[in-house]
């Protein structure tokens, strides 16, 4: 519920040494060209959860990023949204101006790095709390209005389909190929739903079986269990002997892209999507990569480009990623939403932070 003192609010604050304590802090203010949002579902990423369980930032911060909520205050000049809007933000918008930029390698832009939501302290996201500070370069370009009939939950997911859809974009997999998606998570799933959106045969990967069926739900051929089933056997199988023509690699385990390269035809494109610990080594034939022709691609963050197309194919209904949403946490139950994250069951895929208990 919210907080009786209205110059208040609770928050999820990270406090150092992979702990994170709920407590009232004072509620933003919108400055001028900013937004206050209060914030009504807010999906837990697993790019928070490694900044949390490793301490890889100084605290305190509040995390929480992938955020949708209702306008609760207009700063000074603002104009293209009101007191009572529905929407989402994303917390990262490049300058559009630099040596990256006219790259289109927008997520190595020194602005795309500086966050531009927050819930007090360094800005880190802030939707693990009842109120957001969105800053004025974040609403000039980075906030789309949720249509009605759209729930928060779903709308939540514009973001986490935005850094999907620019891994496709990046691969560009054509109608007569067959795509291979490593890790039924609820990132895996997205790419699933992306790819049979688009019309690409599509093999999936997963060790819990109720992904795997979850991803044949969601498009799949076919779903395997890594280690158990022959994927480079079904690949082959599948294309006249030749293997994959696209894998993404949506899960970080050991062997994992070096298994993406062996069930690869020559001249494949292989998207790394879930590697980005400094600490994960990939050991690599030279001649499977120069003579094979193949392409390692990493895919990292969101693209603005894409950000339109990916608010719509969540608002549409086109991809039905609300039906990943498994568990709904108040902000005092967030630790057991990180834990179950962390430690997925059998049961559980998408879980949701609601900081202002469980509203349509």
């Amino acid at each position: 519920m919210l907080s009786v003192n209205s110059e208040v609010m609770k928050a999820a604050v990270y406090r150092g040494n992979s702990q994170v304590v709920v407590e009232e802090i004072p509620r933003p203010v919108a400055g001028p060209g900013e937004l206050v949002v209060r914030v009504e579902s807010c999906g837990i990423c697993h790019t928070d959860l490694k900044k949390i369980e490793y301490d890889l930032l100084a605290p305190p911060r509040i995390y929480g990023h992938e955020t949708a909520g209702v306008v609760a205050a207009v700063g000074e000049g603002v104009t293209k949204f009101a007191v009572g809007d529905r929407v989402v933000a994303f917390h990262h918008i490049p300058c559009g101006a630099c040596f990256y930029c006219a790259r289109r390698l927008y997520a190595q832009c020194p602005g795309y790095k500086r966050v531009g939501i927050t819930a007090g302290f360094e800005a880190a996201g802030g939707g693990f709390a009842e109120y957001i500070r969105v800053m004025d370069w974040i609403v000039e370009r980075g906030v789309e209005k949720i249509p009605d009939g759209v729930s928060f939950d779903a709308a939540s997911f514009v973001e986490p389909v935005n850094t999907c859809l620019k891994g496709v974009e990046l691969a560009a997999p054509r109608a007569d190929e067959l795509a291979i998606v490593m890790g039924q998570g609820p990132i895996g799933l997205i790419f699933t739903m992306i790819l049979k959106h688009r019309g690409i045969r599509t093999l999936v990967t997963d060790r819990m079986a109720g992904r795997r069926a979850m991803g044949e739900r969601f498009g799949a051929e076919r779903a395997l269990n890594p280690g158990v089933d022959d994927l480079a056997a079904e690949a082959a199988a599948r294309t006249a002997g030749r293997g994959a023509d696209v894998v993404f690699v949506a899960v970080s385990a050991p062997g994992v892209v070096e298994e993406a390269v062996r069930v690869t035809r020559p001249g494949a494109k292989i998207v790394l999507f879930a590697q980005t610990s400094d600490k994960e080594r990939i050991e690599l034939s030279g001649k499977d990569i120069c003579m094979g022709e193949r392409v390692l691609l990493g895919s990292y963050s969101a693209d603005v480009d894409w950000q339109k197309e990916s608010a719509d194919l969540v608002f549409s209904g086109a991809l039905p990623v609300e039906e990943l949403v498994t568990h709904r946490v108040p902000l005092e139950q967030i630790m057991d939403g990180f834990k179950l994250a962390l430690h997925p069951t059998t049961e559980s895929l998408k879980i949701v932070v609601k900081p202002q208990g469980y509203r349509s």
